[in-house]
């Protein structure tokens, strides 16, 4: 069985309000594989239409997540768009966005951002609910067409492919200096009544969140190779913001730990719009 549903960890664990401070660190980690990053530098429109790019990330992993059987039709049309996506990267290679490798890694970056994220914002998974959550995003992933044997079986053997991904297979680009430049300055999302002078003060306090979340999660090994400023400061917000998230625990409505199939249903319309002309995450 592929897709999840109520009772599955991915529901309970991958809408909680708080993930809102973690999007960045899965962008991080997907850009500083080359392969990735030459894909997005060559074909994204991110830095133009920051806000509509994540918007349909984020309804492509609300229909991924919560839609049940549209989860298939979602998965073939990510991965069909995927298909036009090649070049020719930094080092001189050819690349595909679908060389196997590649395209296992992204999957593998929402998955460790959602355990990471809960580590340190949320709620720490157990042995047993990480197990349970690993299985079913990896079974989430054949849905968008990384196939059996791309990522590791088992919790513990995801932990030893990631800390090689991070030792021997990521680096630092333009598409990361680019990337980080956004989030710092974050593009109007041009509604009417938010003029550009008032956006100009309003972004700061998410996009300082953004970053703080993004980059703290980071082991600080990667985060030297990749070049990015990280100061004692950094590091004190990082960890009040910590604390701060996880102490909301006891209080923060049940709703708001799994917003997942209430923000589908808000997403509905535009989600339909998109299906029908083509567009995706």
């Amino acid at each position: 069985r592929l897709v999840v549903g109520p009772q599955s960890v991915t529901w309970q664990f991958s809408s909680d309000v708080r993930l809102l401070l973690a999007p960045l660190y899965a962008l991080l980690l997907q850009v500083a594989h080359p392969t990735v990053a030459a894909g997005v530098w060559d074909h994204s429109d991110f830095e133009k239409r920051p806000w509509d790019r994540l918007m349909r990330t984020f309804d492509f992993l609300l229909v991924l997540q919560y839609g049940g059987r549209e989860a298939a039709a979602a998965g073939r049309r990510v991965r069909e768009i995927h298909t036009t996506i090649n070049g020719v990267r930094a080092d001189g290679r050819r690349y595909s966005a679908l060389e196997p490798g590649a395209y296992a890694w992204v999957h593998a970056t929402l998955i460790e951002t959602y355990v990471r994220a809960h580590q340190h914002f949320g709620r720490p998974m157990t042995s047993e609910q990480l197990e349970r959550f690993y299985r079913e995003f990896v079974g989430l992933g054949r849905l968008v067409g990384v196939r059996d044997g791309e990522l590791p079986s088992s919790w513990d053997g995801f932990r030893v492919y990631f800390d090689h991904m991070v030792a021997h297979e990521l680096g630092p680009s333009e598409t990361i200096d680019h990337l980080l430049a956004a989030v710092r300055r974050p593009a109007s999302p041009g509604l009417r009544f938010v003029p550009e002078p008032l956006w100009s003060v309003l972004r700061l306090p998410p996009a300082r969140l953004a970053y703080l979340g993004g980059v703290g999660l980071m082991p600080s090994t990667l985060r030297d190779r990749l070049r990015i400023n990280w100061s004692r400061r950094d590091e004190l917000e990082f960890r009040l913001i910590s604390i701060g998230s996880r102490a909301l625990n006891p209080i923060l409505p049940a709703a708001l730990k799994a917003l997942g199939p209430t923000e589908l249903r808000w997403r509905r319309s535009e989600i339909a719009r998109h299906s029908e002309t083509g567009c995706s995450a």
